[in-house]
C-alpha cells in the first residue's frame, strides 16, 4: 500500500460512515492514496436521523488541547440519548457489514448512471463512489454548457413520477444532481429510480429541446 498523505482536517459529514463503501472515505479506494487526517469532522449518518456530530482526534491532539484549556460545549454536549443512539449505529453498520454492501449496491448505481449517459447526451458526467454518486447535466458535451432550465423540468418531471431528485435548485447548478439513496436500498429500489430517471429525461429533452 502507498504511503499514507497526512491532512490536517477533514469533514465527513456526508462521506463517513460507509457512505462510500468504505467506512471512512479518506482511507480511499480502489489504488487511490489514503489520507491520515489529524481531526475527522462526522455527523449526519452517525445521528440517524437525530441532531449528532462529532469530532475524532488523536490523544496527542486531545491532550495539548486540554492543557491549552480549550473548551467547546453546548447544550447537549455527550447527551446520552444521541451517543446511545451513536454506539446503536456504529454497531448496525458493523453488524450488517453495511461497507461492503454498499460497495456492491454503488457499482449497480453507477453502472445504471452510465447506462443512461450512453443514452442521453444531455448527461455530460457521471462520478461518485459507493451510494453518493452524481450527474450533471449539459447543453453540449463538448463545451459542458450548463443546463439549469433542463434540470429543474427534470427535478418537476421526476417528483411527478415519485422520484424525489434535486429539489433544491442552486443558480449555475441546477442540472447537477446529488444522487445519496439510503444505506438500506435495495437493488430494486435502484433499478426504479434509475428507471424513473430515464422516463423524467427522456420527457425533459423532449420538452425542452426538441
Amino acid at each position: 500500500m502507498p504511503r499514507a498523505r497526512d491532512a490536517p482536517i477533514l469533514d465527513e459529514a456526508q462521506t463517513a460512515l460507509c457512505r462510500t463503501g468504505s467506512w471512512y472515505a479518506f482511507e480511499g479506494r480502489d489504488g487511490e492514496e489514503p489520507v491520515v487526517p489529524d481531526i475527522l469532522t462526522i455527523s449526519k449518518t452517525l445521528g440517524a436521523g437525530l441532531p449528532l456530530a462529532a469530532v475524532v482526534t488523536s490523544a496527542e491532539i486531545e491532550e495539548r488541547a486540554h492543557e491549552r484549556g480549550f473548551l467547546f460545549f453546548t447544550t447537549h454536549v455527550s447527551d446520552p440519548l444521541v451517543a446511545a443512539v451513536g454506539n446503536t449505529v456504529l454497531d448496525v453498520l458493523e453488524a450488517e457489514q453495511m461497507d461492503a454492501r454498499v460497495r456492491v449496491l454503488g457499482d449497480r448505481l453507477r453502472a445504471g448512471l452510465l447506462d443512461l449517459q450512453d443514452r442521453h447526451a444531455t448527461i455530460g458526467d457521471v462520478r461518485g463512489r459507493g451510494l453518493l454518486q452524481g450527474i450533471e447535466l449539459v447543453l453540449d458535451r463538448e463545451t459542458k454548457e450548463g443546463a439549469d432550465a433542463l434540470g429543474a423540468l427534470v427535478t418537476r418531471r421526476s417528483l411527478d413520477l415519485g422520484l424525489h431528485m434535486n429539489v433544491v435548485q442552486l443558480r449555475g447548478m441546477g442540472g447537477v444532481f446529488r444522487i445519496a439513496p439510503p444505506l438500506t436500498v435495495s437493488e430494486e429500489e435502484l433499478d426504479l429510480g434509475l428507471d424513473l430517471l430515464d422516463r423524467a429525461l427522456g420527457e425533459a429533452e423532449r420538452e425542452l429541446l426538441g
